[in-house]
């Protein structure tokens, strides 16, 4: 049941016969002469890197031999060249003999895109704990749920998903002295990730093969008995099939119907798991003898199927009509099974060349790289992939407790990310979040001593957003410091819930003195910051429900409030306005019809109206034209007026579009202190750009001899809590000393 490859073309040496190897590929999927060229590099390319590379293991194969293999099992799949060079190289980059800098220089950004690729699915198994021991096999369920849901997370191409498995099914084919740990963790890894794949792909011989060859491993002596029961009966069942296949023909042929009569391999792994789950003994299997019937059209499926019943009583409940209801990795067939001669069970499979060919190959069966192929796949095709995240949704698989059973029942979560401990551990979390997330999410203690993290092994800040299969490694220090600009929302530090709780907590743990300590320090430097002077703390506190000023210093070092809230009563109690900005108003008839005014952005202050001609409404595709005494009048961009007008007078055509009611904006300056550098002002300006802020002035003025700059920006906002967030954000950049909210006895910057 265990595919075994075709020998390789051999030259006098024994080695590969590189020439003749190729000529067959070239024939099984047309390379063309770049792609035959970039091949034959690929392969002295990881011939190279063998020879001069590290000894594999004994029981390991080359890394040309894996890529041979590879290249044979993709080119079955009529992958395009990109892949068949990628699937060469793999094995010589991931055992890092051959660098991928310089394979973008020698074989494209294709290539190297579909190696990085795989290699991020292979993080999945390829974490190693702190004695070199790979992990997978030993992690719980949950462990290998999130497994399913990162493998589906990391996957951008469906190339990338098949280039892994062939890797996989070369892999669990050379196990057999490999040691039993290595057996073991591959068969476990194969049968609860790769089988699923290989059947939610719809590519039926690769998930046979790897579904065999896990449970050979996994349950040997099931596997052993199984396999010596079928090969005590094969003499028989080959004899009795024979017949079978005669007998269909000469009555196919007499229907005058076109078809391929052929016995069909039962797989060992399939019986087993039929004979578990309907309780039943090896004699009761239905399907051990089966044939397979190919037709050329439905119709044919359908009167096939007749003939088969006419000659034999069929077993109720043992009929399903996968054509008029296709499996959802869409396998199409007719199933039935009947009493046949000598009164023994006989399953026949019925169906078209196309349908066996997508049983066979899946996606693959669609799947077109080449030249303007790539624009006229079919519609079949583009539902079939539909994407690999809406392929790979591994529900309705068979039931059960066993790890082989157990397929990917879970649906696939898009708003979280799946990272490693470097023990290959998987922490699952919401998108945003950042390594101080993580160390919270190991455990308390770790977050509280965090110093510093590294993802990929290197260096990041705290609040970097962490993405899908980084490998987190959390830097502590000997005591406990958490600072308390974790807990500013404007920096970013913390996206849970838990971890912001966590921190929260150890601040009320403190000492009040420290507390109150910290949040007079926090406060003044925010006040400091807002230009917010000549405030009554001691009636602040009041309005905010607290007996005195050492109260509300006291809540804020402990974070029972947020520097935020005692900004905003700050700002009621100064009475600090934030002036009005006039909003455009359309008083239109095509206002009235919506019910609400309309705001048009491009138009500033001049008067505008909805042009009679085309009354356009929001979310219609609309310009603007500059009238002589109406101002702006507002036309849906197909009107045949405003398409005249544009020939006509182009230079009063201008840009506008549908806006929502403008926010209460006000002018703020700011003061910047800095220390000069290459790139400073570009990384302010992109930092404000970034966070949506209008500049309306800016102006600097430099000290070469201190190496000194001053700034005075100013820019436009809604509230004092984008503004804190502004100043925040720009004093994280470097190289800044100090951002703060000009007051009035601030000179200018010169």
């Amino acid at each position: 049941m265990v595919k075994v490859r075709a020998d390789l073309p051999l030259n006098e040496g024994g080695e590969l016969d590189i020439k003749s190897w190729v000529d067959h590929i070239d024939h099984t999927i047309a390379l063309g002469d770049l792609g035959r060229g970039k091949l034959i590099q690929a392969i002295h390319t990881v011939k190279h890197a063998d020879d001069n590379g590290p000894e594999d293991h004994p029981w390991r194969q080359s890394c040309l031999s894996v890529g041979v293999e590879m290249v044979e099992i993709l080119s079955d799949l009529k992958l395009d060249s990109s892949s068949l060079i990628a699937a060469m190289l793999y094995r010589a980059v991931r055992e890092q003999k051959v660098n991928l800098d310089a394979i973008e220089d020698d074989f494209g950004k294709e290539v190297v895109k579909l190696i990085r690729g795989v290699i991020g699915m292979a993080a999945i198994t390829g974490m190693r704990n702190d004695t070199g021991g790979e992990v997978f096999g030993r992690q719980s369920k949950e462990q290998t749920e999130k497994v399913r849901k990162m493998l589906v997370a990391i996957v951008d191409d469906v190339r990338v998903a098949l280039i892994k498995l062939a890797e996989r099914t070369i892999v669990i084919r050379t196990l057999k002295n490999a040691p039993q740990d290595k057996r073991m963790r591959v068969a476990r890894e194969v049968s609860e990730v790769y089988a699923p794949l290989a059947h939610r792909l719809g590519i039926g011989h690769i998930k046979w093969e790897l579904e065999d060859l896990a449970f050979r491993y996994l349950h040997a002596a099931e596997y052993k008995r199984i396999a010596k029961l079928l090969d005590e009966k094969r003499l028989d069942r080959q004899g009795f099939i024979d017949r079978v296949i005669e007998t269909l023909e000469t009555e196919l042929g007499a229907a005058k119907i076109k078809a391929k009569v052929m016995g069909r391999a039962k797989h060992i792994y399939s019986i087993w798991r039929k004979m578990r789950r309907k309780e039943i003994g090896f004699s009761q299997v239905y399907d051990i003898r089966a044939v397979r019937i190919l037709v050329p059209t439905v119709r044919d499926c359908y009167a096939v199927l007749g003939i088969v019943h006419s000659l034999w009583r069929n077993i109720p409940n043992e009929f399903d009509d996968y054509i008029a209801s296709p499996k959802e990795n869409g396998y199409r067939s007719l199933h039935t099974a009947v009493i046949g001669p000598q009164q023994k069970v006989l399953e026949v499979q019925i169906r078209t060349d196309s349908m066996h060919e997508e049983a066979e190959f899946g996606v693959c069966a669609h799947w077109l790289y080449k030249g303007a192929d790539r624009d006229t796949k079919s519609d079949s095709y583009e539902a079939k992939i539909a994407w690999l995240r809406q392929v790979l949704e591994w529900h309705d698989e068979v039931g059960g407790g066993n790890p082989l059973e157990d397929h990917l029942s879970h649906g696939i979560e898009q708003d979280r990310i799946y990272v490693f401990t470097p023990e290959g551990h998987i922490i699952d979390l919401p998108q945003g979040a950042t390594p101080l997330d993580f160390a919270y999410q190991i455990h308390t203690d770790i977050g509280h001593r965090c110093s510093g993290a590294k993802v990929n092994g290197r260096i990041v800040p705290l609040n970097y957003q962490l993405k899908t299969s980084d490998q987190v490694e959390v830097l502590t220090g000997k005591r406990e410091s958490p600072s308390r600009d974790w807990l500013s929302p404007d920096l970013g530090y913390l996206r849970t819930s838990r971890a912001r709780g966590r921190v929260q907590q150890w601040f009320k743990m403190q000492a009040r003195d420290q507390n109150i300590a910290d949040g007079r320090v926090m406060l003044d430097r925010e006040f400091r910051r807002m230009a917010i002077q000549d405030l009554d703390f001691e009636r602040l506190a009041q309005n905010m429900n607290l007996n005195s000023l050492e109260d509300l210093y006291a809540a804020v070092g402990a974070s029972d409030l947020g520097v935020h809230q005692v900004l905003n009563a700050a700002q009621k109690l100064s009475g600090i306005q934030q002036p009005d900005v006039p909003v455009l108003s359309l008083t239109s008839k095509a206002s009235s019809d919506v019910g609400k005014d309309l705001y048009i952005d491009g138009v500033g202050n001049l008067l505008t109206t909805i042009a009679a001609c085309c009354h356009p409404v929001p979310g219609d595709a609309i310009v603007g034209y500059i009238t002589k005494s109406r101002g702006v009048a507002v036309h849906r961009q197909d009107c045949e007026n405003i398409l005249y007008l544009s020939g006509e007078e182009p230079e009063r055509i201008i840009k506008v579009d549908w806006g929502e009611a403008p926010q209460q904006m006000y002018s703020v300056d700011i003061i910047l202190e800095a220390f000069d550098r290459h790139g400073l002002l570009r990384d302010i300006t992109v930092l404000l750009d970034n966070l949506r802020i209008n500049v309306s002035a800016m102006r600097t003025l430099s000290d070469k001899n201190s190496n000194t700059v001053d700034m005075e920006i100013t820019i436009e906002i809604r509230s004092f809590e984008e503004l804190s967030r502004v100043l925040a954000r720009v004093n994280q950049l470097p190289n800044i000393a100090s951002a703060r909210r000009k007051i009035a006895k601030d000179s200018t910057t010169h």
